[in-house]
């Protein structure tokens, strides 16, 4: 074989190798990019669950705060049991708060994610409307004599 064959033959294989690392970068690229949208997906949904955990504790929070009252009556002074219910209450108006809160100012934003997460005026109605009637328990509890 001449050297002009070896030539061509190396140039061959070169160009070959160099047009299987091109597409292997392409696609290790097209799936780093598929990487970074999923993680972003994760952490919406994170934001999301830290959301709900926020409502939850603030829904248990009023449900004890009313029942505190009516459980402590018989128990401690009754102003005792007020303090005790308006603190729970109070704590829970907080945690809807803070829900949304801490849901419209999650960060930085994530990088193009597949999902969309939950609209700000969705969240703000329903918290807003938790926190009324948590203020309306905090009322209730101080009126009305049990």
């Amino acid at each position: 074989m001449t050297d002009a064959k070896k030539t061509e033959r190396a140039n061959t294989k070169l160009a070959e190798s160099a047009s299987k690392l091109k597409e292997s970068a392409v696609l290790q690229t097209d799936s780093a990019d598929r990487r970074t949208e999923l993680a972003a997906d994760r952490t919406i949904l994170a934001a999301e669950r830290t959301y709900a955990a926020w409502v939850r504790t603030g829904l248990a929070a009023l449900a004890a705060g009313v029942g505190a009252k009516a459980l402590l009556k018989d128990v401690v002074e009754p102003w005792l049991g007020s303090a005790t219910a308006s603190l729970l209450i109070l704590f829970s108006a907080f945690c809807f708060l803070a829900g949304v809160w801490r849901e419209l100012d999650a960060g930085a934003p994530p990088p193009r994610p597949d999902i969309r997460g939950l609209p700000p005026w969705l969240l703000i109605g329903i918290n807003g409307s938790l926190v009324v009637v948590a203020l309306a328990a905090l009322v209730g509890i101080w009126i009305v004599r049990v």
